[in-house]
């Protein structure tokens, strides 16, 4: 029930068009800061700093993957929320607000659960709520000494996930009849139906612990998925971790080598017109081949290859540096096929 209410709620404001979206995301994040704040003040006694294991190198490097993984995979979606920006705003202080909108709360976040998981064990009903890895069950426990206001506060920290879906059912209709270009004869609100019928997001219940990570399902895939959401979203993150870094790498040499990190060598006239724009081929072979190393890199909890077993999970480092070695030679001989960027 709570996926499909969350769902409908987020089909709404997607509904409404970017004003009403872009007030929807700025005030969104308000409860969930109150509900944090919160769980702190009622349960910051039981913070403490007790002996932990060290962490390992794969251990960091599974996590770091993880983390690029919900966050870089914003990036295909910022050109979707940008259009009304005002061009002549300076670029750096675009990337400032960008880089520390990510940074500040995911940092603090990150930091927060730490503590609070390492603690944990040290508290029997946190401990108890934590089974399993169940984070909406711990911070529910945290919550639990202010009774009802704490059941309020769970209700608006899982209603906070519309947000993250709104922006992504907007993204998906405009994303769809770019794909598709004879589908702009359809109102984008369709799509944004089928999105709402076909897509929804799984883990639902760790959601305000990841606001970055676009992970759809089909509803029936949902609900199965709510049920052991933490595995879940920890193995799904850590393929999007993979896809991001072979994204960046292929974008940033397109930019910086075959665009000379020069605006004026992308000529906005020919946004609509395909056989001016480059095929995309070039870029989609070189991320599909770079998985030929990727995945021996890999270490999930599905799947550890033969690199990734000594020297812990490289996969996002190995798919940077590969998709980006690759994409050089495809895209040149691209250009010299087409005689045109």
């Amino acid at each position: 029930v709570g996926i499909v209410v969350i769902d409908i709620i987020a089909l709404l404001v997607s509904f409404c068009g970017y004003k009403v979206l872009n007030w929807y995301e700025r005030v969104a994040w308000i409860p969930v800061v109150l509900a944090f704040v919160v769980a702190l003040g009622v349960g910051g006694k039981h913070l403490s700093d007790p002996p932990a294991e060290p962490a390992t190198a794969r251990a960091i490097l599974s996590f770091a993957s993880t983390l690029a993984g919900f966050v870089i995979s914003y990036s295909p979606l910022s050109s979707d929320f940008t259009t009304y920006f005002h061009p002549d705003v300076s670029s750096r202080r675009i990337f400032i607000y960008s880089y520390l909108g990510f940074l500040l709360p995911i940092v603090t976040l990150q930091c927060l659960g730490a503590a609070v998981a390492v603690a944990a064990p040290s508290v029997p009903q946190w401990n108890a709520g934590y089974a399993g890895g169940n984070v909406g069950g711990l911070l529910e426990a945290m919550l639990h000494p202010v009774k009802g206001f704490g059941r309020f506060l769970m209700v608006l920290l899982s209603l906070s996930v519309a947000g993250n879906i709104a922006a992504t059912f907007y993204s998906f209709s405009l994303n769809v009849q770019v794909f598709v270009p004879p589908l702009v004869i359809l109102p984008r609100y369709v799509f944004s139906i089928l999105a709402t019928a076909l897509s929804v997001f799984s883990l639902f219940p760790m959601c305000w612990l990841t606001k970055f990570s676009y992970c759809h399902r089909v509803i029936p895939l949902a609900i199965v998925g709510a049920t052991r959401f933490y595995a879940a979203l920890t193995d799904f993150l850590g393929l999007i971790g993979y896809w991001a870094s072979v994204f960046v790498a292929i974008i940033l040499m397109e930019h910086l080598l075959f665009r000379k990190n020069d605006p004026n060598n992308y000529d906005v006239r020919d946004w609509n017109l395909p056989r001016r724009l480059p095929s995309g081929i070039a870029a989609i072979t070189a991320g599909v081949t770079s998985f030929g190393l990727i995945v021996p890199s890999m270490d999930q909890v599905w799947f550890v290859g033969p690199f990734a077993k000594t020297a812990g999970d490289i996969g996002f480092e190995v798919a940077f540096a590969i998709s980006a070695l690759l994409y050089i030679p495809f895209r040149a001989l691209e250009i010299r096929l087409r005689r045109a960027l």
